[in-house]
């Protein structure tokens, strides 16, 4: 009844109106075909009545009578502001005579559309004065007809006006049933959300879009952004003088709605449209959008912004607002500017379903337009064109020909055709003026404009109201004949998909790109508390062994060997504390750091499972499609993860107190750092014998088994190595370098054996030599110092040897390698200690950061995350979710119907 009641108005003024001027155009063309013939109107004046009145009785009698429901209604929402009934009364007849008293009666005799009651004066005067004069009333009349029409667009205007104003406060009402309504979404968001999910479509997805939408195309600075502005009501989009500003296509989807709002569809802010600075913010939002979609040095994007707006009176739809075609490219742009252009409108315009909403500027030759041609080969039968010509008013001062606007019009002057064509009136002087400023002006120039006064266009092609309600008309009439064909064909396509996954894939669940960077997500954070948990037991044993690794060497080469050298224990001590000393102030820590963080990142990549050197997995129970996601993950993750600097001056100290410490408490220990030297030492040894090996050749008998023999290098350094291993029975305690009388000796020997060798042939197997025997002599000594433990200890200085067996046993470097010993336990324990306390969980929280970083980047999880079994789940979603959405609009246009 509410309903009803508000629209009531409609129906009075509507009807009235309509009625007038559907009469007078039905003269006009009787009288154009019958202009010797034309009826006597006095006679069917007489005959038939004032045909006037009745039709204005009769929407008084249905006034009447729905002012019964009205008057209730109004009086049950008494606390409503309702419009004046007997304002609108007041344009209805209130007698039965010649001349009507109501206003509307009035208004349309002032303005000439009284020709169905006749004219008594000519009745004796001859047919062709009457039809001069006639034609002089015609052509007076014509004038005058845009005039009314505005008149009445604005009494109608008014009119929704307050009706919206009625349903804005209805809305706003403080009823709890009405609050707790859940709403519906509208047809048209409905279909926005339809297109948008297909927007996100991937290009390799060959899925085909046919649903339609309003494309607006035209020539640079032509007036498509005035014209789309013009439609919703707001200067929504920013403005240059001159210069490209639309860089990228800009959906707007437009519906009614109580305030004049406007939302990106990737964004929660609301911008009221009421207020400047919002406008401004907007504006400049979608500068900032355009800008940032060209990347790579392009001018132009092909990324969609979605908008919507929302507000009193929009016609609903779906405009996609392009760039605009240009003829050159100029400084600045990237070279492929123009056929980026191009290839984007046809990509737009190409669908069959879609209407082209050309934009042809008004104010400068008809012969300079590219857009005109462009459309006529898309679309060449014109049956989903609607041409608009913009800037009317200054191309009415332009041309110096009227007729020529009107042939454009027509569709004579352009070899396009279309389904309609607009004169519009987008701006004025200035870019700050506002749109009803604009409204006002557009219908002042067509209402005084000499050319359209003249009658050679029609009203209904006037103004961006029309074009608003027939670009809205022809977009649902689109919508209706096309969407169900296109619900059908995603049906299809959602069968071939799941069969292909039942053939492919039968025994996995689907999950899209997303779905699967979560179960990763999962899986990755799951298995870092395996990292956290990981005993200390194994976490001490792992860096102590790789700590040895890591300086074994220096000890041996750089501490152990140059202070063996001395045959006094005195000196020997001295030597290795200096060394010991400046190896703990720097290198040491430095080294067990490093130790620590290859430790940490190895089980890490354990961890995450990754992949060997050959390229396999190390643990099946990871789907392997995450493969090159964990890889990633831990890659990151370990460039992002910096050691905790202050604790290198801590365990600077604690590893030069390990070394100072000489005290061995008991007998364990003891034994346990003799095996420790053993085990070193005959690893050297052993790897000495290779090396030997490997220089002068196989004995006999292992030429003789291998079938081989050695080369004539490997036969020299045998001859120097059986001379050198002489010198070294016959010197016993040879230091480690060779005089240079012992190497000319050597050297006239192998001379006299026909071999000639160099002095650095000597000295390199000399080394090889020296080192076997000094590794032999210090395993002896270790095994001779196994039992001299109560001799080096303070309480078993009691049953010490005598003096001449304490100096034939030295068993310093047994102390040397237990302090090392000592020295590698307390680093590794307190390396285990800062790497389960603190680095292990900085390296967990930078993991979490690192996955929540790429679950944000898109391009990133489309690199990581591919293959077949990928995309297939991706489109099935996207089908899905189209069909979905197309169902439920489909029924929800049905119900509208």
């Amino acid at each position: 009844v509410l309903n009803h009641g508000t629209k009531l108005r409609y129906w009075v003024v509507g009807a009235t109106v309509g009625t007038g001027v559907y009469a007078k155009n039905t003269y006009d063309s009787w009288a154009d075909r019958l202009e010797k013939f034309s009826p006597d109107l006095k006679y069917l004046a007489d005959k038939s009545g004032d045909i006037t009145w009745h039709i204005t009785s009769a929407l008084k009698s249905r006034f009447e009578n729905s002012k019964v429901k009205y008057d209730k209604l109004k009086e049950k929402l008494g606390h409503i502001e309702w419009p004046d009934v007997d304002l609108i009364r007041s344009y209805l007849p209130h007698e039965k005579d010649g001349v009507s008293t109501s206003q509307a009666s009035t208004l349309l005799a002032a303005n000439g559309v009284t020709f169905l009651t006749g004219d008594p004066d000519n009745k004796g005067k001859s047919p062709g004065k009457s039809n001069t004069e006639k034609s002089d009333k015609i052509k007076k009349l014509q004038g005058e007809v845009v005039e009314v029409e505005l008149k009445y667009q604005k009494l109608i205007e008014k009119l929704e006006k307050e009706n919206r104003n009625l349903r804005k406060l209805l809305l706003s009402r403080d009823d709890k049933e009405i609050y707790r309504r859940k709403i519906k979404k509208s047809l048209i968001d409905m279909y926005s959300e339809v297109l948008d999910e297909l927007a996100d479509y991937d290009t390799n997805y060959r899925t085909q879009d046919h649903l339609p939408r309003v494309v607006v195309v035209g020539d640079q600075s032509a007036g498509k952004t005035s014209v789309l502005e013009m439609i919703a009501q707001a200067r929504i989009f920013p403005r240059g003088s001159g210069e490209m500003m639309t860089r990228s296509p800009v959906k707007v989807t437009l519906s009614e709605g109580p305030n004049h709002v406007a939302q990106f569809r990737d964004s929660s802010r609301e911008f009221d449209l009421s207020k400047e600075e919002e406008l401004t913010a907007l504006r400049h939002e979608i500068e900032l959008r355009m800008k940032s979609s060209c990347t790579d040095g392009k001018t132009v994007s092909n990324d969609t912004i979605s908008l919507n707006v929302k507000g009193p009176g929009l016609q609903r739809m779906v405009l996609v607002d392009l760039p605009g075609m240009i003829n050159t490219v100029t400084t600045g742009m990237a070279p492929d500017t123009k056929d980026a252009i191009c290839n984007m409108s046809k990509h737009y315009m190409q669908n069959p379903n879609a209407i082209i909403l050309c934009i042809q500027d008004g104010s400068v030759d008809a012969e300079r337009s590219i857009v005109t041609d462009f459309v006529s080969q898309m679309d060449p039968s014109g049956k989903r064109t609607i041409f608009v010509l913009t800037k009317v008013d200054l191309a009415e001062k332009n041309i110096a020909n009227p007729s020529r606007i009107q042939e454009i019009l027509d569709g004579k002057l352009f070899p396009m055709k279309a389904l309609g064509y607009f004169a519009v009136v987008t701006g004025k002087d200035s870019t700050s003026n506002s749109i009803n400023d604009i409204k006002e002006y557009e219908e002042e120039f067509f209402s005084n404009s000499k050319v359209f006064k003249s009658g050679l266009l029609k009203a209904s092609q006037l103004t961006t109201a029309n074009l608003s309600y027939a670009v809205s008309n022809c977009f649902w009439k689109m919508v209706r004949e096309s969407v169900e064909q296109q619900a059908d064909a995603f049906k299809a396509m959602r069968f071939n998909l799941e069969t292909e996954w039942k053939n492919n894939f039968p025994r996995v669940r689907e999950l899209d790109r997303s779905e699967l960077f979560e179960k990763a997500k999962n899986e990755i954070l799951d298995d870092m508390l395996s990292l956290v948990n990981i005993p200390p037991q194994k976490w001490e044993a792992k860096l102590q062994k790789k700590l040895w690794e890591s300086v074994s060497n220096h000890v041996i080469e750089n501490v152990y060997l140059p202070a063996a050298q001395s045959k006094d224990s005195g000196t020997f001590n001295t030597t290795v504390d200096i060394k010991l000393k400046q190896w703990a102030e720097k290198p040491l820590p430095n080294a067990s750091i490093q130790v620590a963080k290859q430790t940490l990142l190895e089980e890490f990549s354990q961890v995450l499972h990754s992949v060997n050197n050959e390229g396999k997995q190390q643990n099946g129970s990871s789907d392997p499609i995450f493969k090159a996601l964990r890889v990633a993950v831990r890659d990151e993750a370990v460039s992002r993860h910096q050691w905790n600097s202050d604790f290198i001056d801590i365990l600077r100290v604690i590893q030069l107190n390990a070394l100072e410490d000489r005290s061995i408490s008991d007998k364990l220990q003891w034994e346990n750092a003799v095996r420790f030297i053993e085990q070193n030492l005959g690893d050297l040894l052993q790897k000495n014998d290779v090396n030997i090996q490997e220089q002068i050749g196989l004995g006999f008998l292992q030429r003789w088994t291998h079938w081989t023999s050695n080369t004539y290098e490997q036969h020299q350094k045998n001859e120097i190595f059986n001379q050198l291993e002489n010198l070294s029975h016959a010197r016993k305690e040879h230091g480690p370098y060779l005089l240079s009388d012992e190497l000319t000796t050597i050297r006239k020997n192998m001379e006299t054996k026909g071999v000639e060798v160099t002095n650095d042939a000597i000295m390199g197997i000399w080394q090889l030599v020296y080192r076997k025997h000094f590794l032999t002599e210090a395993l002896s000594r270790c095994a001779n110092c196994r039992r001299e433990f109560y001799r080096h200890h303070a309480s078993g200085m009691a049953q010490a040897m005598s003096e001449e067996e304490v100096e034939n046993v030295d068993c310093s470097d047994v102390v040397l390698f237990w302090r090392i010993q000592k020295m590698l336990s307390i680093t590794s324990n307190a390396l285990r200690q800062q790497v389960m306390n603190t680095e292990a969980h900085r390296l967990e929280n930078e993991v979490k950061e690192v996955v929540e970083d790429f679950g944000q980047d898109r391009v990133l999880k489309l690199k990581l995350l591919t293959g077949r079994r990928v995309e297939l789940a991706e489109e099935l979603k996207k089908v899905r979710d189209v069909q979905q959405k197309l169902e439920e609009f489909i029924e929800a246009l049905r119900k509208e119907r």
